[in-house]
């Protein structure tokens, strides 16, 4: 039963939503006044549970903080109680197979004694501002694509397509998802060798999201073309810190695509940076990831045809709060070959999956990209990277907490798994660090070159 019902959810997608093309009508507004609903969520996600009641009705989400929470501590885990209800190792994975990503088997057979599922009882805990379902409502039957679909217009503060009826829509969605306005962070990336030795990486995060301001309405949007802002710079070793990288993420990226700049400690300059997009080796990273790894995915969308492939249950990486702890050293996450298993959460739901295949007149290290997207938040929480023979070269996995206090769903941690180097690269490492914050003051020209330059420092 369970693979007549899996195979289902990928067969009984609409017809719409299996073609890459860009031309489709726009939601009508009968169809966006169901959003929030008896049959829809407010982000355009099925209400309903499954057949079997593996996973549960969304009622809402976290509506509120765990007792005792303060705005700046660590989020204490609200499903701390539950349980494990089993556990998926390499010894018995094909039992569950139906439910698993193909980068998750790949893990099991790579790692058979390192990688394990604990999976958890299925907690839609995604939730989101009011202000961001109104704007969603009103997204839904203005919003469209730009030629091409490298950008999109009508849209502003929630995700734009709620009905995604094609690959670009999905991505899109998932690009310009919610994750507050003004946000600050510092964060460890590391490398670690084989044998599990690692040099951390401390990167301080800084990103204004233009798309989110309160006020923001798509006829602004189009006068600026400015998605988000993002400033990075590297603390840590002292042999890079003071590197530093500026973004200006442009919202239709015909009209203008994304401005970058860099700041090179050593040479004492601001550069513009044309090459920090695509696949150019994503910070401090070893080489195990493309810039538009970043994220899951970031970017310009423009070198694939994209297509949705339907719907599947699957068991992701959801509220790991565990993982997220702040009684956590490094050292107990970052092992050999994978993270510590036993930290991490995974539950039932449904997800979208989005192939994403090279264009024959464009070049990148992947030569295609599967995507598993969470219908609830459109976060994506897995991803499967092929290099040019069609062989599956890399892993990732976004682990993802509700951010009560915003909130919002948002991942605490990814990883990336290089599987012929038996390497993997961990970035978001905050358990050591001051927690998010969500309400950053940007002044002036802090996006700016010269404020880039003013921050760099040997």
């Amino acid at each position: 039963m369970a693979k007549i019902m899996n195979k289902w959810l990928l067969a009984s997608s609409v017809a719409s939503v299996l073609f890459s093309g860009v031309a489709t009508a726009k939601v009508s507004e009968e169809k966006a006044a169901q959003l929030g609903g008896d049959i829809y969520t407010p982000m355009g996600s099925e209400r309903a549970g499954n057949a079997d009641g593996s996973i549960p009705a969304w009622t809402g989400g976290i509506q509120q903080a765990p007792e005792g929470y303060e705005v700046g501590d660590h989020h204490p885990d609200p499903f701390a109680e539950d349980e494990i209800q089993f556990t998926i190792t390499a010894s018995n994975y094909k039992e569950y197979e139906d439910f698993l990503t193909v980068g998750q088997v790949a893990l099991f057979k790579t790692y058979p004694e390192n990688f394990k599922m604990h999976v958890y009882p299925s907690r839609r805990s995604a939730s989101f501002p009011q202000g961001v379902y109104d704007a969603i409502k009103a997204n839904a039957p203005r919003a469209e694509l730009v030629e091409g679909g490298n950008g999109i217009k009508g849209a502003s503060i929630g995700v734009p397509f709620p009905f995604p009826e094609n690959g670009l829509q999905l991505i899109w969605n998932s690009i310009t998802r919610y994750r507050g306005v003004s946000v600050e962070r510092e964060v460890g990336q590391a490398a670690p060798l084989p044998d599990g030795d690692f040099v951390l990486v401390k990167l301080k995060d800084e990103l204004h999201h233009i798309y989110n301001e309160p006020d923001m309405t798509p006829e602004k949007l189009a006068e600026g073309n400015v998605l988000f802002l993002f400033r990075q710079i590297v603390e840590a070793p002292a042999r890079l810190a003071g590197t530093a990288l500026l973004v200006h993420e442009t919202m239709d990226q015909v009209a203008e695509p994304r401005k970058a700049w860099t700041y090179n400690p050593g040479q004492r300059r601001v550069r513009r940076a044309p090459n920090v997009a695509y696949d150019a080796p994503g910070t401090a990273s070893d080489g195990l990831r493309t810039t538009d790894d970043f994220d899951m995915f970031n970017g310009a969308p423009d070198r694939y045809n994209w297509t949705i492939k339907g719907k599947k249950e699957v068991y992701i990486p959801y509220n790991n709060y565990k993982l997220h702890s702040d009684e956590l050293e490094y050292e107990e996450i970052v092992k050999p070959g994978v993270i510590n298993s036993d930290l991490v959460r995974y539950e039932k739901h449904r997800v979208w999956v989005l192939e994403a295949n090279l264009k024959s007149e464009t070049r990148h290290q992947y030569k295609k990209r599967v995507f598993y997207i969470d219908e609830d938040s459109y976060q994506i929480v897995a991803e499967e990277m092929y290099d040019e023979r069609g062989e599956l070269w890399r892993v990732a996995q976004a682990y993802p907490i509700n951010y009560y206090d915003v909130p919002t769903l948002w991942s605490t941690l990814e990883t990336y798994y290089d599987l012929p180097s038996g390497r993997y690269l961990v970035i978001g490492l905050d358990n050591q660090e001051d927690m998010y914050n969500f309400n950053a003051d940007f002044r002036g020209s802090h996006f700016t070159p010269s404020a880039l330059r003013r921050i760099g420092r040997r």
